[in-house]
């Protein structure tokens, strides 16, 4: 695990199954601590997927989002990718090339602060308006 930023980058086992899947999301629980966590999963380092790898893929979105926060995938094998569109859920999951690229598209959305000039009423239409438009 690393951390870029605000981001928390967690790199997957090389097996991603249900053994490996538990210890997995026992780590990661207490990283999910902060409010809104941003989260890059790096596959690089996953050779094999399966069933319950999917599940734990699922239950990290799950928990994260429960958080208001984000999760991406960074680094996925073409059979891991594969494997994820045969079960459908590649749809599910922002998919990048890096850890690097996914994290900084956390950045990339973030929204300007704006400073506020005008009152957020509109002045437009007073009380000679209504007269003059009656």
């Amino acid at each position: 695990m690393c951390t870029r930023g605000p981001v928390i980058v967690m790199e997957l086992p090389e097996k991603l199954n249900h053994l490996e899947g538990t210890t997995f999301l026992a780590e990661m629980k207490p990283l999910l601590e902060s409010d809104r966590p941003r989260m890059v999963l790096d596959c690089s380092q996953v050779q094999h997927i399966d069933s319950a790898g999917i599940e734990v893929l699922l239950e990290s979105m799950e928990e994260v989002m429960k958080r208001d926060g984000d999760l991406k995938l960074a680094a996925l094998s073409p059979s891991c990718a594969a494997i994820l569109e045969l079960m459908r859920v590649d749809r599910l999951f922002e998919v990048f090339e890096t850890a690097d690229e996914a994290a900084r598209s956390f950045r990339a959305i973030a929204a300007p602060e704006v400073a506020q000039t005008l009152p957020w009423y509109s002045g437009g239409y007073g009380i000679t308006d209504l007269k003059t438009a009656s």
